[in-house]
């Protein structure tokens, strides 16, 4: 292969991971794994919106760059990639293939629609299971209401590519029906019919990324993650308050939620984050490790809020620490993605669901 091809090789598979929620020090640690397999020298200097290429040999310096946002998350592309980088390693993949499977995995399809809808049907339940839900019409008012925004979402993005507007129209129909409950008296003071189907929005991984940016001292890629995240989060709180007002209904201080039994709060647990993974297209094999965390995670979370006594921010640290210090080694060790899969326990576990 030529220095040029080689270069265009690393660079689609780098974007690849860049694009589908990989963490920069991981995208870096893969690139220069499948540099030495190739026997070629290159350096990626990632920006929001853009990857270079940087190389210089006897032949002179070449640069080259490639369009990437990392706007999204996808599990399953990412492990391919992985994987597909150390079968080339192993001499599996011969290189005239590489760029062939590159390109498989890129056009890979996401969960289907169906299965999408129904995962944000059934997470966003079982966080209102989580926050204390009392009642059947309440949990199935709940349902339809964050299966409806799954279906919306999936039908923009075939329309759309303005990367806030599926949050901020799935988060107004969830404002809308749980305005709608509280006039006819369907849903409580604590207002769940209309904030958990806002919860699954939430995008856990972009925060991840962004602050792990932040740690390795990649300042502005750091923050560019970070602002991203944070204008998802305005765009679901937009959408949520739009549709409450449009019934002149809104959301009153009140205690975060109401005390559960245990055995609800891990089953309820381990449901939501089954149902993460399907929104971030995670392999069926990546499943059982982030259910078991998020299930054993929350259940410390609820001793330290119902025997200790404990804040909720207290809480929200103790689960979200034994998440980190298992899942990082597990990762590692199995080449998983760290931030999308600590972020299916995470999002649940945090002070802010």
């Amino acid at each position: 292969m030529t220095r040029e091809e080689c270069a265009n090789v690393i660079l689609a598979f780098a974007r690849v991971l860049f694009v589908n929620g990989d963490s920069t020090h991981q995208i870096m640690d893969a690139t220069q794994r499948l540099s030495k397999c190739l026997g070629f020298r290159a350096t990626i200097l990632p920006r929001w919106g853009e990857l270079e290429i940087q190389t210089e040999d006897t032949d002179g310096k070449f640069i080259a760059a490639i369009e990437a946002a990392p706007s999204g998350v996808d599990m399953d592309r990412v492990a391919s990639s992985l994987r597909t980088v150390e079968e080339w390693c192993d001499g599996r993949l011969p290189p005239a293939n590489a760029m062939e499977e590159i390109k498989r995995i890129e056009q890979a399809p996401p969960a289907p629609t169906w299965l999408f809808t129904l995962a944000a049907a059934v997470g966003a339940v079982a966080l209102a299971v989580l926050f204390g839900v009392r009642t059947l019409t309440a949990a199935v008012l709940i349902f339809g209401s964050a299966g409806a925004g799954a279906i919306l979402r999936r039908t923009l993005a075939r329309y759309s590519t303005n990367l806030f507007l599926q949050p901020f129209v799935a988060s107004l129909v969830a404002g809308v029906v749980g305005a709608l409950a509280v006039r006819y008296d369907l849903s409580s003071s604590l207002r769940l019919v209309a904030v958990c189907p806002c919860m699954v929005l939430v995008p856990g991984p972009h925060f991840l990324n962004g602050m792990l940016d932040w740690i390795r001292g990649r300042m502005n890629l750091g923050a560019a993650r970070l602002i991203y995240a944070v204008l998802i989060v305005a765009a679901i709180s937009a959408g949520l308050l739009l549709g409450l007002a449009l019934f002149g209904v809104s959301l009153p201080v009140d205690p975060a939620g109401r005390a559960v039994p245990l055995w609800h709060d891990v089953i309820a647990a381990g449901v939501a984050v089954a149902c993460y993974s399907i929104f971030f297209s995670s392999p069926l094999n990546m499943l059982p490790w982030p259910v078991a965390v998020g299930a054993v995670a929350h259940a410390l979370r609820w001793v330290a809020l119902t025997t200790f006594r404990a804040s909720a921010a207290t809480g929200a640290f103790v689960a979200c620490l034994m998440v980190g210090v298992i899942l990082a080694p597990v990762a590692r060790r199995w080449r998983i993605p760290l931030p999308p899969l600590a972020s299916l326990p995470w999002s649940q576990c945090s002070p802010g669901s």
